[in-house]
């Protein structure tokens, strides 16, 4: 009798403590996700595409040219490069942000590269755009491939900044997989995930950029609170998640892009392994160019910005191989 007292003396205060605990982070989250949506507003326009309601931005005109951002991140990261504006000179630069990211919505259900080149496509036909240079970024490189490879008619040509393309063991898989899980990642993304990710943010940030600084214009500018809103700590989850399955599909179609394809890529990227991922897919695409920028790390666009210009400028000028 006396144990089972003992161990209810404790217990209560414990769960009390935890019940305590998680409401005061599910607080905070909130708190945090109104701040960080009050302090950058849209930025673009919306349009839905079957059901889905998407936040873009558009700039320039010319040639349309499509931007597609990585993971975690959301249409400001390109602005703040200063690519956007750059580009805006000769192109019709549409930029998305992707499903779960900054402003555009994300229901449940599985959202592979090709599930996000269905819906881009269908937004683009939207906007009127019957031909476009696509450039992808990080995870957006997938979506930009498998753009590519359904709609050829579409995507014009390819520059791919910073990609990940074939599977291979990764760690951030396994950390952010809890996140994924309905249920168990609602419950940590609207508590704990937010002040966790606040704390790690830092050195997350820094890996990016490394060997490199940050830049001070990335460090002023950017809105990193916005990547620790609940739907954004699910959408950047799901991604992660979704890396190495989705890289074992799309691997066996890459020799079938048949369209001008530039590879860009910082020489010192800590993220995507230049030799395994970069140089990989240069031998394996037909005709591809390969532009390897020589101490730079993962964030190429914001280390290098004249070298990403110069690739999609040089994308836009090749001609289409012969089928």
């Amino acid at each position: 009798m006396t144990r089972r007292t003992d161990s209810r003396t404790w217990l209560v205060p414990a769960l009390l403590g935890s019940a305590a605990a998680l409401g005061a982070s599910a607080l905070y989250a909130a708190t945090m996700t109104r701040r960080a949506e009050r302090e950058t507003p849209p930025v673009g326009s919306f349009l839905t595409v079957d059901g889905v309601r998407l936040h873009y931005l558009e700039r320039g005109q010319g040639e349309p040219l499509v931007l597609i951002h990585g993971n975690g991140t959301l249409i400001q990261d390109f602005l703040v490069s200063g690519i956007v504006d750059d580009l805006a000179k000769r192109h019709r630069v549409i930029v998305f942000d992707r499903p779960g990211y900054g402003y555009s919505d994300r229901p449940r259900g599985f959202w592979t590269p090709r599930a996000h080149a269905t819906l881009f496509q269908k937004a683009l036909q939207q906007l009127g755009v019957t031909q476009a240079v696509v450039l992808g970024h990080s995870w957006g490189t997938l979506v930009a491939i498998a753009l590519a490879l359904q709609a050829p008619r579409l995507v014009r040509s390819l520059v791919l900044a910073s990609g990940y393309y074939y599977p291979t063991l990764r760690a951030d898989v396994i950390l952010a997989s809890p996140v994924a899980i309905p249920g168990i990642g609602d419950l940590l993304r609207h508590t704990v995930s937010p002040l966790a990710g606040r704390l790690m943010m830092p050195a997350m940030i820094k890996g990016l950029f490394a060997p490199a600084a940050i830049p001070e214009r990335f460090a002023r500018s950017f809105p990193t609170a916005m990547m620790l809103r609940p739907l954004q700590l699910r959408a950047s989850a799901e991604d992660a998640a979704m890396m190495t399955p989705v890289t074992v599909e799309l691997q066996a179609h890459y020799r079938d892009l048949n369209l001008p394809v530039v590879i860009i890529t910082g020489g010192d990227d800590q993220i995507a392994d230049v030799g395994r991922q970069s140089r990989r897919l240069h031998h394996d695409v037909p005709g591809s160019e390969l532009v390897i920028v020589p101490g730079m790390g993962h964030m190429i666009h914001h280390l290098a910005p004249e070298r990403v210009v110069a690739a999609v400028e040089r994308a836009s000028e090749r001609i289409r191989p012969a089928a």
